[in-house]
């Protein structure tokens, strides 16, 4: 038998992404798994310390999983990522 999230938990997920920066950010990763923040700046035309804060908050709420390699950190989503991307995309694709 599965064990159900709490509210809490959930909220922990659900705020990791309410940010329009986050939501455009974990789309990314979701396209190019394993991009590297300097790729993920240069994609967004973003300010680098916001899209790190970002990416880091990403991290912390259990979406995004970092993978050092030399210099540069690899993002790739986490499984509850996965669950985020698919929901955004079908959100994304609804007719209005």
């Amino acid at each position: 038998m599965t064990k159900l999230k709490t509210a809490k938990q959930m909220e922990r997920h659900l705020k990791g992404m309410s940010n329009h920066h986050r939501i455009e950010i974990l789309l990314l990763i979701g396209k190019q798994n394993g991009i590297t923040l300097d790729q993920i700046i240069n994609s967004l035309d973003a300010n680098p310390k916001t899209i790190g804060e970002h990416t880091r908050r990403l991290c912390v709420a259990g979406l995004v999983n970092k993978k050092y390699k030399g210099r540069f950190v690899e993002h790739s989503l986490s499984p509850y990522g996965k669950t985020f991307y698919n929901f955004l995309k079908a959100f994304q694709n609804l007719a209005q």
